[in-house]
């Protein structure tokens, strides 16, 4: 794949789906920038010089703003962007706590609103700008005990479809991956009778790996998707088939 730009933010970048587009970025010899507040510093060490820990609260603007800032500073430009940090919290909504609620949607909407604002005058600086956000297919099916994260993901769906149409004059892209069930620590924790029920409503009858996630994903940051904005690829296995 031919990349033009050479410097990418990812964030929640130390674990899971993040950690392989993390991985895949700097195979690719981009220099990659990992926001979060914790999980992220073992990574960088592990992939070398070309990846940098950057410790953000995504949910903080100011925080994130920061953190931009030292991005720049450190590399004057920024070509791509990843929103993946994600959280769960769930339950029955007659049992759901305002503080659920608003963790959720804190991390997973106001975080990717947060970081794309603050990147956004960098990414269309230079007329290539290229955002891909992870949203998830509960966000397009909802999921009983997911109120919360269902609202969320469906919301960073919306949110990327009107900032395509908002900043395509300048050739800014802005996607969306939706990944079904992967085998991440978000999902590690599903008791293995409710895993076996997802199954039975998966195609192809397992869940992915994280880097089926990082592969389309790093398909929507090249130019061989030079002329597609504004997409939801759902990546579920065929789950959301129909």
């Amino acid at each position: 794949m031919d990349f033009s730009g050479d410097v990418a933010i990812v964030t929640g970048g130390g674990t899971g789906i993040g950690k392989e587009v993390t991985k895949q970025l700097v195979e690719q010899g981009i220099k990659t920038q990992i926001f979060s507040r914790s999980k992220g510093e073992q990574t960088a060490k592990e992939l070398g010089k070309l990846c940098t820990f950057v410790q953000t609260d995504i949910t903080d603007y100011q925080s994130v703003k920061h953190s931009i800032q030292s991005t720049i500073s450190q590399h004057g430009e920024i070509d791509y962007l990843v929103n993946n940090a994600g959280l769960t919290s769930d339950n029955l909504l007659l049992r759901m706590s305002s503080e659920q609620w608003e963790k959720i949607i804190d991390v997973n909407l106001t975080g990717t609103f947060n970081c794309t604002k603050a990147a956004l005058r960098y990414l269309i600086k230079n007329d290539t700008g290229n955002v891909v956000n992870i949203s998830s297919v509960s966000g397009l099916l909802g999921n009983p005990g997911q109120a919360n994260y269902a609202a969320a993901k469906a919301g960073i769906v919306g949110f990327t479809k009107s900032i395509a149409q908002e900043y395509g004059s300048r050739n800014l892209r802005a996607n969306v991956i939706v990944p079904g069930f992967v085998d991440t620590e978000l999902t590690g924790d599903i008791p293995q009778k409710k895993k076996e029920a997802y199954l039975t409503n998966i195609i192809l009858s397992r869940f992915a790996n994280p880097a089926e996630i990082a592969e389309p994903t790093m398909f929507l940051l090249s130019n061989q998707a030079s002329y597609i904005t504004g997409t939801v690829v759902r990546v579920d296995g065929g789950l959301s088939f129909g």
